[in-house]
Parts: structure tokens; C-alpha cells; sequence
């Protein structure tokens, strides 16, 4: 079986289902890990799902994946619209990176327009709920699948 695809949740991801539901929907954390899981394995992966309200956790796992990871799937919540140190540790990897949002940054608040991730990513997926998630993990394990 290949590296598995590492699936990384920045700050306030834990509270999905219960923070500003009309934003971000009624599924919780958990049940977007199965989500993710079920599509990762329709392509012959497995995913390693964490989340963290740390920056450094997220550094951390972003260096780990260096070389335990097929591909990334990451959403930086609020850190992708102010970190530079997670930019600076995603340019480090060369797996296929995919940002994923479940709401749409560019039709909200105008600093939610500009992610530093994205520099560093093949693409983003915005705006589907839970479903952005499964297509992330689709695109990371098809890049994952070419580069193999």
C-alpha cells in the first residue's frame, strides 16, 4: 500500500457542526474524517486525518509528512490568511499539496481572500462543505497516483 495521504485541520476545525453552523455546516469533524477516509481508500489510500488550534503542531506534522506522506490535504482555517512559517513549511515538501475549505474564502470578508497556503498548493477546493473535503482527497490521491 502507498504512503497514506495526510488530511491536516487548523484551528476552530474541532467545533464543526456547532460553530456558526450557517457557515460551515451541521457535519461534525468526525464525520468528515469518514468522509475523506472512504475517498482515500476508493483510490487506494489511507489517510492520516489530525487537527490542531497549534501552529506548531501543524508545522510539525507538515515536516513528519516530509517523508510518511503520499500527498496533503490541508485546511489552515485562519492560519492561511496570516502564517508564513506554515508557507515556509509546506514549500518544504515536494508531495502534491491540495488546500480545502469548506466555505468559500473568496465570497466572504475580503482578508479571507488571500491565503498564504496557496502558494504553496497544486489547487484549492472551496466552498462544498464536507464535499470539498472528498474532492481534496480525490485530486491529492490522483497527483499522489501520477507522481507515483
Amino acid at each position: 500500500m502507498p504512503k497514506p495521504i495526510y488530511v491536516l485541520n487548523g484551528p476552530n476545525l474541532n467545533l464543526l457542526g456547532v460553530r456558526e453552523p450557517h457557515i460551515y455546516g451541521t457535519t461534525t469533524l468526525a464525520q468528515v474524517q469518514e468522509l475523506a477516509q472512504t475517498r482515500a481508500e476508493s483510490f487506494g489510500f489511507d489517510v492520516v486525518f489530525r487537527q490542531s488550534n497549534h501552529e506548531g503542531d501543524l508545522i510539525d506534522w507538515i515536516q513528519e509528512a516530509r517523508t510518511e506522506a503520499s500527498a496533503m490535504v490541508i485546511n489552515p482555517a485562519g492560519y492561511g490568511h496570516t502564517s508564513v512559517a506554515l508557507l515556509d513549511s509546506l514549500k518544504t515538501l515536494t508531495i502534491p499539496v491540495v488546500e480545502c475549505h469548506l466555505s468559500n474564502p473568496a465570497a466572504r470578508e475580503d482578508f479571507r481572500r488571500h491565503t498564504f497556503v496557496s502558494l504553496a498548493a497544486r489547487g484549492q477546493v472551496t466552498g462544498f462543505g464536507p464535499a470539498s473535503y472528498e474532492l481534496a482527497v480525490e485530486a491529492a490521491a490522483r497527483l499522489a497516483s501520477d507522481k507515483a
